[in-house]
């Protein structure tokens, strides 16, 4: 049996009552595993791939994870990011041939430090490993948190790194027989983000397409019950959302089906507490191993050329992403002239301060119009006020550069689209097939 597990997504704090209990079982399948000998492999060419995340926020809390899995999980890689790191680890069963790291352009604002996205250094990390003679390659990432549904001042930042997310996994996918991305996406599923990054790469949700599931009603990660999440945020939706994924698919040289999903269901056993504010998701896969006769025969990974209803489809997507980027565009444009007005405001009274002290040199006899003391702090404020604005407008100017960079390359996008969306012969569109999965682009 080919067994890999792989951990990006949910244990902080809690380690500590780990290391007391001395148990780490989020990610533990319950129940039986399917099991293949080498008879199997050879008859039904077929591999099986466990997927395990977790987010590791302390590096000190990797380590600790590298320890207790020494046994079963031998490799293993931290993606450093950011200042408190970018809670991405992952475990493996099999030598991890290669790592890359990506960080998103935008990750929040500095100065909204109770929130700690950027400080985060939101990311996606790239784990290449080799499955017998298949390469797969594992996705793990964590995207800006949502705070307030109806005003989403990160939106647009959310937007922008789904974006670049999507380009990531396409542009480094393509020498890859299995892509697996795993993570916290704080997206629901019928959100602009998730459809924009299922659409464009074609994965497919685990847990819409798994055969056996066990774990929280209609696979809920972020449950009303969880004492380390706000009420306040969690209320408006019942029971709980759905926000963290494991999101698949295969190539011409193998097909990957989801054999198996579970998370955990609050509280630890025994225990007053769960393992972290997110559920713990595991999945289980099968491979097919398709013989080169085969390789055209998978429908989800053949080149969806006569798919015009997904083509359009894929244009709404682009123009409603493009909107939600040209709104940030104009928020941080607004912001930008505000904290370049409250600037020069600050340079004004320090040049008006700067003339008053000048008074005494220039008029002999004259004395000091206001106190030292006053004058000094004054001072102070006017250069702190400076200092800050001029912080900032570099700040809102990058974050403008980044949005407007985004929008273009959403324009350009949406144009190939149209422009292959034209060249679709209108008779023709009822007869394609609709595949399930979204648009296959190929670069």
């Amino acid at each position: 049996m080919w067994n890999l597990g792989i951990s990006s997504s949910m244990v902080h704090n809690i380690i500590k009552r780990f290391r007391e209990s001395q148990e780490i079982t989020a990610c533990k399948r319950q129940g039986r595993k399917p099991t293949l000998n080498a008879r199997d492999l050879r008859s039904h060419r077929r591999h099986c791939i466990k997927s395990r995340h977790q987010r590791v926020w302390s590096e000190k809390d990797y380590l600790f994870l590298r320890k207790k899995l020494a046994s079963s999980h031998v490799h293993s890689h931290y993606f450093k990011s950011g200042v408190i790191g970018s809670g991405l680890a992952i475990f493996s069963k099999h030598r991890i041939q290669d790592t890359l790291l990506y960080r998103y352009s935008l990750n929040g604002y500095p100065y909204m430090a109770h929130h700690g996205d950027w400080f985060g250094g939101k990311a996606v990390g790239l784990a290449v490993v080799n499955i017998g003679t298949l390469t797969a390659n594992f996705y793990l990432t964590h995207l800006h948190a949502e705070y307030c549904r109806e005003r989403d001042a990160y939106l647009p930042h959310r937007v922008v790194q789904s974006w670049e997310l999507q380009q990531f996994i396409r542009h480094t996918s393509a020498g890859a027989d299995v892509v697996v991305l795993g993570g916290d996406l704080n997206m629901h599923p019928q959100d602009l983000g998730n459809k924009l990054l299922t659409s464009y790469t074609g994965l497919r949700d685990a847990y819409t397409e798994t055969d056996a599931f066990d774990g929280c009603e209609d696979g809920l990660t972020l449950i009303l019950d969880n004492p380390f999440i706000s009420q306040k945020v969690i209320a408006p939706f019942k029971k709980g959302i759905r926000i963290d994924y494991i999101l698949f698919k295969g190539s011409s040289k193998a097909n990957i089906q989801c054999a198996s999903m579970c998370t955990t269901k609050g509280s630890v056993l025994g225990k007053a507490f769960p393992y972290s504010d997110h559920e713990a998701l595991t999945a289980e896969f099968r491979l097919d191993v398709l013989a080169p006769s085969e390789a055209g025969g998978d429908f989800r990974t053949r080149s969806h050329d006569c798919a015009g209803g997904d083509v359009a489809r894929l244009v709404d997507i682009l123009t409603e992403a493009r909107t939600e980027v040209k709104v940030g565009v104009h928020c941080a444009e607004r912001m930008r002239y505000t904290a370049a007005r409250t600037g020069a405001m600050g340079l004004a009274l320090l040049l008006l301060e700067l003339a008053i002290a000048a008074v005494p040199w220039l008029a002999l006899g004259a004395e000091q119009a206001f106190p030292l003391t006053s004058f000094c702090l004054l001072a102070a404020l006017c250069f702190a006020i400076l200092l800050c604005t001029s912080l900032l407008y570099v700040f809102y100017s990058m974050e403008l550069k980044s949005l407007q960079g985004t929008e273009d390359q959403m324009r350009l996008a949406v144009g190939g689209l149209q422009e292959k969306l034209r060249g679709f012969p209108v008779a023709k569109l009822p007869g394609c097939p609709q595949p399930s999965g979204g648009l296959h682009v190929e670069e």
